[in-house]
This record gives C-alpha cells, sequence and structure tokens, in this order.
C-alpha cells in the first residue's frame, strides 16, 4: 500500500471566513475575542482527532485480473456484481453455493469504459447474477476461469435485517479504521450517503478507492447515493458531471422505475430504503420529484413496515458547516411534505463531518410523526471534521444547541441500524477512539406505521 500526501481542501466558514481573507491579522483578533468562549465551554471535554493521512493503494493485480469488485442489490433475490480489469475479458460471472464455481451457473454481461480529460479508465464489467436464495453464502468468479474467487452473504429474508450508515467515506487512515470496525459488526447491507472517493477530479483515486473498499463491498450490497465530490464537473474542459460515479457505481435506479442513476429506491425484508440526490433537480417540477411522489405511493406498509430515506446534504443542522446551501434548504422546502405524509421513519446524512442526532423533526418542530433526522458524514474524508475548536477558521457546533438536536459529536465513526422486528429498531453510533470503536449514541426507533396516531 502507497501513500500520497496531499493538502487537505481549506473550509471556508459562514461565521468566520478566514481562509478567503488575506490580512491574517483580522483571524488572530477573532481567534483572542473567542479564546474566552471557548476556554469555557465545558461541553467540549472530547479531544477529537484532526484529519486523517490520505492513502492511494495502487493495482499490484495483472491486467486480466478482477479488481476494485464491488456487489449491490437488484430487484428481490439479485445482485449486481460490478469490477474492473486494466485489458478486457469476458463480462461473466461463474457463481453457486460452492467454493467449485467451474460447476456452477454461469451469467452475462456487458463492459464499458469512460474518459475524462486524458484518463481513460479500464473495463468496468456490470453482470446481474440471481435468483439467489436469502441468508445464503455464494461464491463467485469474475472474468476468467483463473481469476480468484469472491464469496458473499445474500441479506435474510426475515428479521433481524442489519445496516452499516457511513457518510463521507473517503480514503484515509481513518477510513481503514472505520471499515475495520465495520467488518466486525456482522451487518448484511451498506448504506453510503454519498462522498465516496474524494477523487474531486483525479480519477486513479477512484481507482484507488476501489481497491480500498474491495474487502467489504465485495462480501456485502453496497448501495451509494451521490455527493457534491461526486459532481466532477470542470468548465469547458470536462462540461459532463457524475460520469465517474454513474460508470463505476450501478445502482438499480431501472428497477425502482427512476430515470436516473442519483436517485432510486429499494427493498431488504420489511424496509424499503429510498436514496435520494442531492445533486440533481429536486423542486416539484422535476423528475426527482415526480418519482418520489410515485415511490412513496407503491409500497404497502402493512408488508414492508419500515421506510428509510439516505440523502447527502442534511435538511437540519446545527453546525456552521454547510449552513444556507440550496441543496439542504430548497429541498428540505420541495419535498419535506412528502417524506412527512409517508411517515417516514428516519432520514440518514452526510457532508457535515461531524455526527448529529435529531429527534422526530418537521418544519422545525418537534413531531412524533415526523422522521428522525441523523448526520452521519464522518466516515474518514480527508478534509477533517467540522469540530469545536479554538481555531476561529474552522467549523463549529453552533451554540446553544437547539432543542430538537439530541446529541452532537465531532468525530470518525459509523452508524448501525438493526431492524429488530416489524415495530422497533436500535440505533448505534460508534466513536473511533483512538481507533477503537466505542458506542457513543444509542436509541431504539419505533416504527412509525405501528403508531395509531399516525396513521394516515
Amino acid at each position: 500500500m502507497a501513500f500520497i500526501n496531499r493538502k487537505p481542501l481549506p473550509f471556508i466558514s459562514l461565521l468566520y471566513p478566514c481562509s478567503a481573507m488575506a490580512v491574517k491579522g483580522l483571524c488572530l483578533l477573532l481567534a483572542i475575542a473567542l479564546t474566552f468562549v471557548v476556554v469555557f465551554d465545558f461541553s467540549t471535554a472530547y479531544d477529537r482527532p484532526p484529519a486523517g493521512k490520505p492513502l492511494f493503494v495502487s493495482n499490484d493485480r495483472d491486467s486480466t485480473s478482477p479488481q476494485q469488485v464491488h456487489i449491490s442489490l437488484v430487484g428481490e433475490d439479485k445482485i449486481r456484481v460490478t469490477w474492473i480489469s486494466e485489458d478486457p475479458t469476458p463480462a461473466t460471472v461463474r457463481y453457486g453455493t460452492s467454493p467449485q464455481v467451474t460447476n456452477g451457473i454461469s451469467a452475462n454481461g456487458n463492459a464499458s469504459s469512460y474518459t475524462y480529460v486524458t484518463y481513460k479508465s479500464g473495463e468496468i464489467h456490470d453482470v446481474v447474477i440471481g435468483p439467489l436464495k436469502p441468508d445464503t453464502v455464494y461464491y463467485y468468479q469474475c472474468g476468467l476461469n483463473s481469476s480468484p474467487v469472491f464469496s458473499f452473504k445474500t441479506p435474510p429474508a426475515q428479521f433481524p435485517i442489519k445496516f452499516a450508515i457511513v457518510g463521507d467515506l473517503g480514503q484515509t487512515d481513518w477510513t481503514n479504521s472505520t471499515l475495520q470496525h465495520v467488518s466486525k459488526s456482522n451487518y448484511n447491507v451498506f448504506l453510503l450517503p454519498g462522498d465516496l472517493s474524494y477523487a474531486d477530479t483525479e480519477q486513479p483515486l477512484w481507482d484507488s478507492f476501489g481497491m480500498v473498499v474491495e474487502p467489504l463491498a465485495s462480501q456485502r450490497p453496497w448501495m451509494v447515493t451521490q455527493g457534491n465530490h461526486e459532481i466532477e464537473k470542470i468548465p469547458v474542459i470536462h462540461e459532463d458531471t457524475f460520469t465517474a460515479y454513474n460508470a463505476r457505481w450501478h445502482m438499480p435506479f431501472e428497477e425502482s422505475g427512476s430515470a436516473s442513476n442519483l436517485y432510486y429506491s429499494f427493498e431488504v425484508f420489511g424496509v424499503h430504503v429510498i436514496m435520494l440526490g442531492s445533486y440533481t433537480d429536486f423542486g416539484a417540477d422535476s423528475e426527482q420529484y415526480k418519482w418520489l411522489q410515485s415511490d412513496l405511493g407503491k409500497f404497502d406498509r402493512t408488508k414492508t413496515p419500515w421506510l428509510v430515506v439516505l440523502l447527502h446534504a442534511p435538511w437540519y443542522n446545527s453546525n456552521y458547516a454547510h449552513q444556507g446551501e440550496s441543496e439542504s434548504i430548497d429541498m428540505k422546502e420541495a419535498m419535506e411534505d412528502l417524506l412527512y405524509g409517508a411517515r417516514v421513519d428516519v432520514v440518514f446524512a452526510g457532508h457535515v463531518h461531524a455526527y448529529e442526532r435529531f429527534t422526530r423533526v418537521y418544519k422545525g418542530d418537534a413531531n412524533n410523526c415526523a422522521p428522525a433526522y441523523i448526520t452521519i458524514g464522518d466516515g474518514g474524508n480527508r478534509e477533517g471534521l467540522a469540530s469545536n475548536s479554538m481555531d476561529p477558521c474552522t467549523y463549529r457546533f453552533i451554540d446553544p444547541q437547539p432543542q430538537i438536536s439530541v446529541f452532537r459529536e465531532a468525530s470518525f465513526g459509523h452508524g448501525e441500524l438493526e431492524v429488530v422486528n416489524a415495530t422497533h429498531a436500535m440505533w448505534a453510533w460508534h466513536r473511533n477512539d483512538d481507533d477503537e470503536s466505542v458506542v457513543s449514541d444509542t436509541f431504539w426507533l419505533r416504527n412509525l406505521a405501528s403508531i395509531s396516531a399516525c396513521q394516515v
């Protein structure tokens, strides 16, 4: 594993925009003015870690071997297998319940590639396999008969179901720590609400990210949505958006009736998950809004009692980071009524590099029939945490803490949502404390469909 050192991108604080100031003295004066307040803020006893060291994982496999292998759910009983090879190889997957996959079933798909300025990707293979049995270990081989054999386990067709949830993952030493903790959680499906690789137009970092996550992403389904770091538009030079993201992370949008890979839905037994796109049109006249309205009306809460939504830019946020952005304010204005009317149980977001859990909220007020909102943009990104700090040029939590904000902390970590049965789920947020997984916030979530006062 090789490392590359890259300077973290500077934050531009909404309250103290020091990174844009040419005169350093003003920052110093602000620091002095805030010293008294920060020193006597006893709510920040935890010494939060700095940004992790960026890492770059190079490919040491031969040109025909599968690399960056990851799987995702497709429909009720199918899995999409995606991998990249440097040279063209068959878009074929051999699979079965025995490690001797040469005697198993064979499925064919397609291969494609993309260009980005002077970069050309390898061959991106996309093969859907199935039907598959639930809660079963399958072995599979990608491409040539000489390729290594991988394995994955399908989600169960009964409760409990466990989701691992990580936002703003990136690829740093904190990322590795987070993924190591997730690997021990015995999760069924991994959910990522945007900001995957932090390639930010440097396409080889997408290849590196694929290698970083392959040990986990090849064994359990990874379901993702896009964040701002996936846009990768360069005016004049590269006008298209989400080129790498759409090519590399094909999600089951077609199966959910969506016209875009940027928003879709899927189901795991008893749980309907909606992945929304913060960085595509979301107004009342947009295709995404119309699709969401239709999708919310398609499923039966008596058969699928749980409704979970993921998006990147949080609608509720008490950190100075990312305040006032259209992707948060305007999207909330456009879509909050839809989520409230459908009795969505919980909404997960990323973007803000900290953890924060809100109570059930509707239009800024606590509401027992509204979704709970959780920001979990602390997976391990290279930009650091949106933390309380004596440095006025960094983001901080807003004081006083709003009443609707139940728990908040700027630390790297991951979350686990275990849907225990049709009425109750347990949420736990695990803080990375000196690379150890420490459970720092937990609560029981009751399904809104089971509360008579919330029936619609």
